[in-house]
């Protein structure tokens, strides 16, 4: 039987949790208790051959810290997304913005600081894996081309056409773009677009949203009338702009 949250939510018992960290302790506790849900924990105490142990175990989901000897934990999420897009939750210390604000524009899919609560682990844990299976139908739902103000989005391939510009976005900057371009002119929160993006079980830091934009931001800078495509709305959030 599945191992049941409390909003009936379930993570079968076949899932398979990676723990990168290279403290004993911790990975012990976390093994301790993620098996008490029913699923399998591989561990590795470095992140020294993190793409090979990656492969081996093929896990669900990866739970990765950033402080390690050898190769820290933004290292080893740049290693893993070089051939992976297995979900990702990165453990920082608590207030290294700098490591959550890379570690999310490398594709890391949540953080969490530590010290934290087990119990908010595998509730983040519940939300990217939720994201992740209902990822294929809006992959059904997300095939063909959108056009505005000049700018075409071609959501088969993550591919914003610009002009004779090709411009290939990461999956995450796609989502977004595509929820921008859906809603031309019209401003929207933060809250709003990580509900659209990621969905309302993702309880993601703030300013993901943030850096998501700025990236996109970065990806139209280079044509002059497209740079300020993407409007700040002062209290609210963002607004994208149709006419040229």
């Amino acid at each position: 039987m599945p191992a049941l949250y409390g909003d009936g939510y379930s993570i079968d018992m076949e899932r398979t949790v990676l723990v990168i960290d290279d403290d004993s302790k911790l990975r012990a506790l976390l093994r301790e208790y993620l098996e008490g849900f029913g699923m399998t924990v591989a561990q590795a105490p470095d992140g020294n051959n993190a793409c090979e142990v990656v492969r081996s175990v093929a896990p669900d989901i990866v739970i990765l810290d950033v402080m390690m000897p050898g190769k820290d934990g933004i290292e080893v999420l740049r290693d893993i997304r070089s051939e992976s897009r297995v979900p990702v939750i990165m453990l920082t210390a608590r207030g290294e913005d700098s490591d959550r604000i890379v570690g999310l524009e490398l594709g890391a899919d949540d953080y969490l600081p530590k010290p934290f609560n087990p119990r908010e682990l595998l509730a983040r844990m519940k939300a990217v894996l939720r994201r992740v299976e209902e990822a294929p139908e809006q992959t059904e739902i997300c095939i063909g081309a959108i056009e505005v103000g000049g700018l075409k989005l071609d959501l088969s391939r993550s591919v914003l056409l610009v002009g004779d510009c090709e411009v290939t976005l990461a999956s995450t900057e796609c989502r977004l773009l595509e929820v921008f371009m859906r809603h031309p002119d019209q401003p929207l929160s933060r809250d709003q677009l990580m509900d659209k993006v990621w969905g309302k079980a993702f309880e993601a830091y703030d300013r993901s949203i943030d850096v998501h934009v700025s990236k996109l931001r970065a990806e139209l800078k280079p044509y002059a009338e497209h740079a300020d495509r993407i409007m700040t709305v002062w209290g609210t959030g963002y607004r994208f702009r149709s006419d040229g």
